[in-house]
């Protein structure tokens, strides 16, 4: 991809991520962009660092290792945004300094044992299916309470908001609903006060409906097309 071309996506996004964030009275700065380089070759992504993303997004474990050892150099911030089997835990926690996508006592619990052999506090993120749909990863808001309160005495595990992905719609508005419901969670968990639980972060809103979703209290965006175009 030219690297004007890419640069020029990045600061439109930043400045809608401004702009959203201004018209709802929050600091733009209380908004971090994600930029997911999922399938993106390394160069794509060595020119996004150099345009200026300081925090990459990857959903594969293989995919991201060669591209985290490749680009070692830079001062970035690698986060988790995929599905992660227990299996893969032990290289998550050597390649990612966020995993958003924790949604069961069995894969925290082997984030947990991981990280302690490397003396390590893994931050995460409590994957949310605020939608209720079978074919998406995370636990059911009801049940979230209970596992937070599980993981809260994993000490190399610090829990740092939530996550979740609406179902797709045209209209971003129809999202809002989603988001606001992850917010009230959110607040609900906070306002337990439950040890070593920390609630600040919301990770969501993509390519779609970002605006929206920082309208709605989001601090993480996670966006991939809108910087990357659409992927082969």
């Amino acid at each position: 991809m030219e690297s004007e071309v890419l640069k020029k996506r990045l600061n439109n996004v930043k400045e809608r991520i401004k702009k959203a964030a201004i018209n709802c009275g929050r600091k733009p700065d209380t908004v971090h962009l994600v930029a997911v380089s999922k399938t993106m070759p390394e160069n794509t992504v060595r020119e996004a660092i150099t345009a200026g993303v300081n925090i990459l997004g990857e959903n594969y474990i293989q995919e991201a290792k060669d591209k985290i050892n490749t680009l070692s150099s830079y001062p970035v911030s690698w986060h988790f945004i995929g599905h992660l089997q227990s299996n893969k835990a032990k290289y998550a926690v050597k390649l990612f300094d966020m995993i958003h996508t924790i949604d069961s006592l069995k894969l925290a619990h082997e984030l947990n044992k991981q990280a302690k052999k490397i003396n390590k506090i893994q931050q995460i993120l409590i994957q949310i299916n605020i939608s209720m749909e079978s074919t998406k990863s995370g636990i059911h808001e009801e049940d979230a309470q209970k596992l937070i309160k599980e993981i809260s005495s994993f000490e190399n595990l610090s829990i740092k908001g939530l996550m979740t992905m609406p179902p797709f719609f045209n209209n971003p508005e129809k999202a809002r609903p989603y988001f606001s419901a992850l917010r009230d969670l959110r607040d609900k968990i906070r306002n337990k006060v439950i040890k070593n639980i920390n609630m600040q972060e919301l990770s969501m809103g993509m390519t779609d409906n970002f605006e929206v979703a920082i309208k709605e209290g989001a601090t993480f965006v996670r966006i991939g097309t809108a910087i990357f175009g659409e992927r082969n």
